[in-house]
């Protein structure tokens, strides 16, 4: 691969054990743990290895831990692998993943990104906490099929919408409980192969995570973001930038705009990207690269 993306997890790829293997093997990992669990005021180590898995599915816990091990990786992997690392051009993430991609690129300081995504883990499920909400995937329908199920679904003054939009037959929608427990029985009907409930505490890239917003905003104009060294690709705009202001303004509205995966993904190709590095945690976005892309050279670090 001549010039690579390097692509980093959001919220759903946490996992129990995740990030043993970089602190067993690398001391850049173990100083970056230590780091941010002075920061987080607890042991993010022991939560990643032991748990509970209840703990670390919440949101405040998993974007925080998500953010160590995609960054313990990424510095692991600058460390080890620097011929890799070089052929970098360009960086995006999954929802919270894209702060991760940030800070690969220069834009925070690692500390400062802690900081962040702990705020960012807190407002999210304040705003989760004060609605029943949730989110699904969709397998097996296209956008506009998608679109028409949610509009089946919904009720008036209930909110049902196209969250992430990930890969072709794979699109998570977000709203209201009461709405997602309609929605199996209309998306079969429609076609779809499957619905699959995720395991998140609210409607995300929706209107109800507005309230997050707010506290989000303040914690991005608290916290220096400087221009990045390489583009990372907005999931608002699926566009690449590099300008902190832009980076910013792009992180507040993502909370409650649909994640543009795939279209993130297509724009990359067309600049240029031949290759990607799912770097942190899993294989989720490699499994979406190939619904994309079946042709496409992908590769993995973090997980040993």
């Amino acid at each position: 691969m001549k010039s690579v993306g390097i692509l980093f997890p959001g919220q759903g790829a946490q996992a129990i054990g995740m990030g043993r293997w970089l602190r067993d093997t690398y001391p850049a990992a173990n100083k970056l743990f230590d780091q941010a669990s002075e920061i987080l005021g607890y042991d993010l180590a022991v939560l990643c290895e032991q748990g509970p898995e209840s703990r670390l599915n919440e949101t405040v816990y998993s974007q925080p831990a998500l953010f160590v091990v995609g960054m313990a990786a990424a510095t692991v992997m600058r460390e080890q692998y620097p011929e890799r690392v070089a052929a970098v051009k360009a960086a995006a993430g999954l929802s919270l993943g894209e702060y991760t991609a940030v800070c690969f690129a220069g834009g925070l300081d690692f500390a400062d990104g802690v900081r962040l995504v702990q705020r960012r883990g807190q407002a999210m499920q304040a705003a989760a906490d004060a609605v029943n909400s949730g989110m699904a995937s969709i397998i097996g329908l296209d956008l506009e099929a998608v679109e028409s199920v949610c509009q089946e679904c919904r009720e008036e003054g209930e909110v049902l919408q196209p969250a992430n939009l990930l890969c072709p037959g794979n699109i998570a929608v977000s709203g209201h409980s009461s709405a997602i427990e309609r929605l199996a029985p209309a998306a079969e009907a429609a076609g779809a192969m499957k619905v699959v409930p995720l395991s998140v505490a609210g409607a995300f890239h929706t209107s109800l995570m507005q309230p997050a917003v707010e506290a989000l905003s303040e914690a991005l104009a608290e916290i220096p973001i400087q221009d990045t060294q390489i583009p990372v690709y907005s999931n608002v705009d699926a566009s690449p930038h590099q300008d902190a202001s832009e980076i910013r303004d792009l992180l507040s509205r993502q909370v409650v705009g649909s994640v543009r995966w795939e279209d993130s993904i297509r724009r990359m190709l067309e600049d240029g990207i031949d290759g990607f590095e799912e770097v942190g945690t899993g294989r989720v976005l490699r499994g979406t690269l190939k619904r994309i892309n079946r042709k496409l050279p992908t590769d993995g670090f973090g997980d040993g």
